[in-house]
């Protein structure tokens, strides 16, 4: 195929680095450390997990679901419609281009079911859904389906819990 190259011969020099004058060349510097504390488990080892959707219609309304979380003792996700419409922040984002989870409970509020959305959450033990379309996606990966209005059924969820 080819020929053996030669073993010596070459030309180039080999010399060693100068060292930098200092560790710090005073090209970066550290600015600041942002953690998320919550007393809600980490989203992806979660036992239950509830997230919402573009359903939701607002930010505003996302305590309803940390209120269902929390007396759920679970965390709270999101569709990546709700996290680009500026609902929630990217870290709560479940799906192709978020967090995969496989919590034993799964619940998605206002969430249509888009494809990259299950793929983050379709290894979960049960899915419960709430939506008010009877055609949304979402029904079809369901073991429990809810047709109704989200804004209804979570206050009433919570009141019976």
């Amino acid at each position: 195929a080819f020929e053996k190259a030669a073993e010596s011969g070459g030309s180039a020099a080999v010399e060693d680095a100068p060292a930098a004058a200092s560790p710090d060349a005073g090209l970066s510097s550290f600015v600041s450390e942002e953690k998320v504390v919550s007393d809600r488990p980490e989203l992806g080892s979660a036992r239950v997990v509830v997230s919402g959707g573009r359903g939701m219609k607002s930010g505003d309304n996302f305590p309803m679901l940390e209120q269902l979380a929390d007396k759920l003792g679970g965390a709270v996700g999101a569709s990546r419609a709700a996290v680009d419409a500026g609902f929630c922040s990217n870290d709560m984002q479940i799906g192709q281009t978020g967090k995969v989870v496989a919590p034993e409970l799964y619940i998605a509020v206002g969430i249509s079911g888009a494809i990259q959305h299950l793929a983050g959450m379709k290894d979960s033990k049960v899915i419960v859904c709430i939506n008010k379309d009877p055609e949304a996606p979402i029904f079809q990966v369901s073991d429990y389906g809810l047709e109704a209005d989200l804004f209804k059924a979570v206050p009433e969820l919570l009141e019976k819990l």
